[in-house]
């Protein structure tokens, strides 16, 4: 894909995101590979249902800051999922309302943040590990994700947000919205006694589908 049309789409997509109220004001952040090795990013204190393709920021192969507007302060959690994950070719963080619900909650699974409800929120995210709360832009959140040496391809920050990395921008998109979904999901049926998958669904699916689960 050219820079140009990944822009487009970066854009694009945060707009979607934005549209659905899966993020708001100018929370969230995004980033992808460009074909020559470096990165756009969305720019530090802008909306996702107004980011403007020639104002990403841009960053050569060797991580310098070339071009665009000044990018978010959450980069440390950007290149952590790059530098620790071969497969990482797009990084989205969301502040998604269920999501940050889920994980206020006491009995919230540290190592396995999500509820296997659905076949899609183990087949796109695997395991999602629910990270403590940091202040917004400390780089201890990226120094959290490499201590997970890029076992996991999503993180739930307490209190905050969701952090997923896909093979491209769209996988990652599709990932995080399923993450929220599934949050949702849970928070809807907290308390009810729903029927999660079981052991044996569970281990079919991880089988079949290749899904990092044991990590």
């Amino acid at each position: 894909m050219t820079e140009t049309a990944l822009r487009e789409q970066i854009c694009l997509l945060a707009k979607s995101l934005f549209d659905r109220g899966l993020t708001h004001g100018s929370t969230g952040n995004i980033s992808a590979r460009t074909e020559d090795g470096g990165l756009l990013v969305s720019p530090t204190g802008t909306s996702f249902g107004r980011l403007d393709p020639a104002r990403l920021s841009r960053f050569d192969a060797e991580g310098r800051h070339v071009e665009g507007d000044k990018p978010t302060k959450e980069m440390p959690l950007h290149t952590a999922f790059y530098d620790t994950r071969s497969t990482a070719g797009a990084v989205v963080h969301l502040h998604s309302c269920h999501a940050v619900a889920l994980s206020m909650m006491p009995d919230a699974d540290e190592d396995n943040f999500l509820p296997p409800l659905t076949p899609y929120g183990l087949m796109k995210l695997g395991k999602v590990k629910l990270l403590p709360f940091f202040l917004p832009g400390d780089p201890a959140m990226g120094e959290a994700v490499r201590g997970l040496a890029g076992k996991r391809s999503a993180v739930m920050l307490a209190n905050h947000g969701p952090v997923v990395a896909g093979a491209d921008v769209e996988a990652a998109v599709n990932a995080i919205e399923e993450l929220e979904d599934t949050a949702r999901l849970a928070m809807m049926t907290r308390g009810m006694g729903a029927r999660a998958l079981t052991d044996p669904q569970i281990k079919a699916l991880v089988t079949k589908f290749n899904v990092e689960w044991d990590a």
